[in-house]
């Protein structure tokens, strides 16, 4: 096991008291989450208390705790756990000594943190730590800090925000030598307005940037100007990235590859590489690009982020493409359930269009927190419903009502309440030979359904 915090180190990060001497290789904030040697932070939260599961931390392998009140454990007593966390994060990034990269925007953060992961790790393995899952808050942040090994020779943190100043304070504790910014949408608009607003927000992670750090921003966006302004008053490099020639990172030539994916060659300003992005879609091309940009931005080996992006998987919830057993054969299902808005719905459709199947379905949830633009939004999805060959489609959820009334007269759709009612009605409906797309807002959970699709296949192979 190897240490990553002494209760010593703990102490003086947090300024805390320590009860008896221990050694941690691990953080976790989540009971159900302790494995062996972890340092349980017993938080409150909105629903309850952390305290309330010291014990069953301490049970399930937890060697020490940070605590606001004493406990008959080996802990550190702090006034304020959850400030306890953020200083630790703190003290984890101060003794860091290699390159970190900061990753937000409004579409394809994870997914771009975690090519990032594979393209360093790849030449260095074992080296490189990045945030797990989608760990982008004012809680997953410091935690994410705080798990850091020591020694680590890179570190690539998401960081997401709903409203202003929230990246501000995020990216001062990340510090980051690079800083992306993949892509502008109407994602949380409901509390900023305007999407030029949004990437106001967006642009805050530059302010954390490290002296001689590079603002890495998207140059197709249509929010570039914004973006471009401000990563100026903080980095001392700005590399754009994008479709367009006069990127400063660009795809010269694209060429669809079998499986699915995309043979890409690239000009970066100091160099020009071929290579394969196994995630199909536009938006994946564009997420590659960023990726290659940090590489170069942290004196990274571009070759070895190539081939980590011709062998990197589809994510579960993020495009990950499963086959589904039916009668006579099977059905192609991406998972694209943990997340959605209009701009990464529209890129979705696209890539289903391209899709070689008998029929393409989609099966697309309400999108969240889109405010008093939520019905133009959503009945806008149309159009690349139509443009991506789509050929049948269940809609799920009381927002989608007015993309049903769009689609009325334009192609056979279901529209049900929620995802129990699609659970069976995909299950009758799915034919061998297809294609399914199933996207939607994280709390509508079509990651139910994709769990459905999967037990079914279980359970016919093991008849």
């Amino acid at each position: 096991m190897s240490e990553l915090w002494s209760s010593h180190e703990i102490a003086e990060a947090t300024g805390g008291a320590v009860s008896a001497p221990f050694a941690v290789s691990g953080v976790a904030f989540d009971s159900r989450e302790v494995t062996d040697g972890d340092l349980f932070v017993a938080m409150p939260g909105e629903t309850t208390d952390g305290h309330r599961f010291v014990d069953k931390a301490f049970a399930q392998g937890a060697a020490g705790a940070i605590v606001s009140q004493a406990v008959d454990h080996p802990h550190i007593l702090v006034p304020d756990s959850a400030a306890a966390l953020e200083a630790l994060g703190k003290a984890s990034r101060k003794r860091m000594t290699g390159k970190v990269i900061g990753v937000t925007g409004s579409v394809g953060k994870t997914g771009t943190k975690e090519a990032l992961f594979l393209a360093l790790d790849r030449a260095e393995p074992g080296t490189v730590h990045r945030s797990v899952k989608s760990y982008n808050n004012h809680v997953g942040v410091p935690l994410s800090l705080a798990r850091m090994p020591r020694g680590s020779a890179f570190g690539v943190f998401e960081m997401g925000m709903n409203h202003a100043g929230e990246l501000a304070a995020l990216t001062r504790q990340v510090r980051p030598h690079a800083a992306i910014v993949t892509a502008i949408a109407p994602a949380h608009i409901e509390f900023f307005g305007t999407e030029a607003k949004i990437a106001e927000a967006k642009a805050e992670i530059f302010e954390g940037l490290e002296p001689g750090g590079t603002a890495i921003i998207p140059y197709d966006s249509p929010h570039v100007a914004i973006l471009y302004n401000k990563a100026e008053r903080h980095a001392a490099r700005v590399l754009t990235f994008g479709m367009s020639p006069d990127a400063d990172v660009c795809a010269l030539e694209t060429v669809p590859a079998p499986g699915g994916g995309t043979l890409v060659t690239a000009r970066l300003p100091q160099a020009e590489l071929c290579f394969t992005v196994a995630a199909p879609g536009d938006h994946w091309v564009s997420n590659a690009l960023a990726v290659l940009a940090a590489v170069e931005a942290v004196g990274g080996d571009l070759a070895a982020a190539g081939l980590a992006l011709a062998e990197m998987p589809g994510l579960p919830g993020r495009g990950e493409r499963r086959s589904v057993a039916v009668a006579g054969g099977a059905a192609l299902v991406i998972d694209e359930s943990y997340n959605a808005n209009p701009l990464s719905m529209a890129a979705t459709l696209k890539q289903l269009g391209r899709e070689t199947a008998d029929r393409r379905i989609a099966i697309l949830g309400g999108m969240r927190e889109l405010g008093d633009r939520s019905a133009e939004l959503h009945a806008g999805l149309a159009a690349p419903m139509s443009d991506g060959g789509v050929d049948y489609a269940i809609l799920v959820g009381a927002e989608m009502a007015p993309l049903a009334d769009a689609l009325a007269g334009a192609m056979p759709y279901a529209h049900v309440p929620d995802t129990a009612s699609a659970i069976p009605l995909i299950q009758t409906e799915m034919r061998a030979g297809d294609a399914i797309l199933v996207k939607g807002s994280n709390g509508i959970g079509l990651s139910r359904l994709i769990a459905a699709l999967e037990q079914a296949t279980r359970d016919g192979d093991k008849n």
